[in-house]
């Protein structure tokens, strides 16, 4: 028995009209469907298991419509282009390319710092095999760190470097192997929550470490952790707050301060500086975030940041300092666990060597070019886009003002970018409705909803992404 002939005799005794069991009778065979979508859906490679889902799921829903009340006739065609629609919907990866019009250059939800294009080109290069732990001078194994190493070592004045997936990992990592069991000394003021409910308290829980706590939220000085170390203290441990500000009355001992006591009680001092600020550091509109290189001219032993913030680089944890502590770090079981992929590394290596010369950083590194644009140019593409956009059906008004955007990522919190953004107002639609229209077009455009407005930044659509992005803007106004 055919299956809506099944279901007509489920609900043959509740009321059904005459309509509906010829509607019902009249759905197609499930194989009529998937033979109009076979063709399709090879030359489009949609897996043929997700074309049967999808025309089964398209029947089940005509079914249930039909005994709903509705009994329009419905032919196979209209239900394979219902199928073909859902499959398609399905075949679209999770992961996909987006246009930040946000103007949140170290956007979190968006992937944080967009790689430089030799960055991409490297990890492509790599994608197949690759020399990842082979020595082509010796034709024997060789050593995964052994382009970033040197690198990170380099550009931080540090006797040698490696790298983990990501800061929270590498601090794990590094107060597990160096301090395991013993105490290690932070400020109150540092104990901070990084982000997904992250606090440091439990990634010393985690390390094996621990914690003792010195003076108060906003005021903790050199003595205070002085005070504080026993026989059984390893290090002391410097946390940049990279997502909040302490203001008013508050005092941190320098990193100066801390190496000092470190040197003369014999223990370790570990510097997590967090962002990365390579480059930012050094430019006078950008203070606010401290230099990696500061702690280890200071005194730290060992320094930690990471790699997709200010460093404009892929997701990773660095870490630089003593050649024997970098070793241990590197010895201990769980760097295996948090070490990086082949693709990764090579993204991370490309993008240390651009930062070998400061003034290509800030040309080709994304991030930092974003952060380094000027007002004016920011506001003569928004003055632009307001001109092309103020042409397109659908739109009911267009406007160019100054604003405001967070850098993002944790980076220089209370210290927004000024920036030049363009308000758009679409006739008859709310402010949601079109910033979610926006979403649905490919590539999905990501902008910020204000105060009723739906606002797009200039500062984080690159100008080689400037034609999708209008001719997205104009499918989504036009309903598209």
């Amino acid at each position: 028995m055919a299956r809506s002939e099944r279901q007509l005799g489920e609900h043959s005794g509740q009321g059904l009209s005459e309509d509906s069991r010829q509607a019902l009778r009249g759905l197609p065979a499930i194989h009529l469907i998937l033979d109009r979508l076979s063709s399709i859906g090879s030359a489009e490679l949609i897996a043929p298991a997700v074309l049967a889902d999808a025309a089964r799921e398209t029947l089940d829903g005509a079914r249930a419509r039909i005994l709903g009340g509705d009994s329009t006739p419905t032919c196979v065609n209209r239900l394979a282009e219902e199928a073909l629609e859902l499959a398609r919907r399905r075949h679209v990866p999770f992961h996909q390319r987006v246009i930040n019009a946000t103007g949140i250059v170290l956007h979190t939800n968006l992937g944080r710092a967009p790689l430089p294009q030799s960055a991409i080109d490297a990890a492509c290069a790599v994608a197949r095999y690759s020399n990842l732990e082979f020595d082509l001078d010796t034709g024997k194994r060789g050593r995964r760190l052994g382009g970033v190493g040197p690198l990170l070592a380099r550009l931080m004045g540090a006797e040698a470097g490696t790298a983990v997936n990501n800061c929270a990992g590498a601090t794990v990592l590094v107060l597990r192997a160096l301090c395991g069991g013993r105490e290690v000394v932070v400020s109150r003021g540092q104990l901070v929550e990084i982000g997904g409910s992250f606090r440091l308290p439990e990634i010393f829980k985690v390390a094996g470490v621990k914690l003792v706590e010195v003076g108060s939220t906003n005021i903790t000085r050199v003595e205070d952790y002085a005070a504080a170390i026993t026989p059984d203290t390893a290090a002391l441990l410097r946390v940049h707050t990279a997502n909040y500000r302490i203001t008013g009355h508050a005092e941190m001992p320098g990193v100066e301060s801390l190496g000092e006591l470190a040197r003369q009680r014999g223990i370790l001092f570990v510097d997590d500086v967090g962002s990365g600020a390579l480059q930012t550091a050094r430019r006078r509109e950008f203070e606010g975030e401290p230099d990696p290189r500061a702690g280890l001219a200071a005194g730290a032993h060992i320094t930690l940041m990471s790699g997709d913030k200010l460093l404009g680089g892929p997701q990773s944890g660095l870490i630089a300092g003593n050649t024997d502590l970098v070793r241990k770090v590197e010895k201990d079981p769980l760097f295996r666990a948090l070490r990086l992929d082949k693709m990764t590394l090579a993204a991370l290596e490309a993008t240390l060597r651009i930062h070998l010369d400061p003034e290509r950083a800030w040309r080709e590194i994304p991030a930092l070019a974003m952060l380094g644009a000027s007002g004016d140019e920011l506001r003569k593409r928004a003055n632009t886009w307001a001109s092309l956009l103020t042409a397109i059906p659908g739109v009911e008004s267009v406007s160019v003002v100054q604003d405001q955007s967070p850098v993002g990522g944790g980076s220089f919190p209370g210290k927004d970018q000024p920036t030049w953004v363009v308000i758009i107002r679409a006739v008859g639609r709310s402010d949601e409705e079109l910033s979610s229209a926006l979403r649905r077009q490919s590539p999905p455009i990501i902008c910020r909803v204000q105060e009723g407005n739906v606002l797009v930044d200039p500062r984080t659509v690159a100008p080689s992404e400037e034609a999708e992005f209008l001719a997205a803007v104009k499918c989504a106004l036009a309903g598209k």
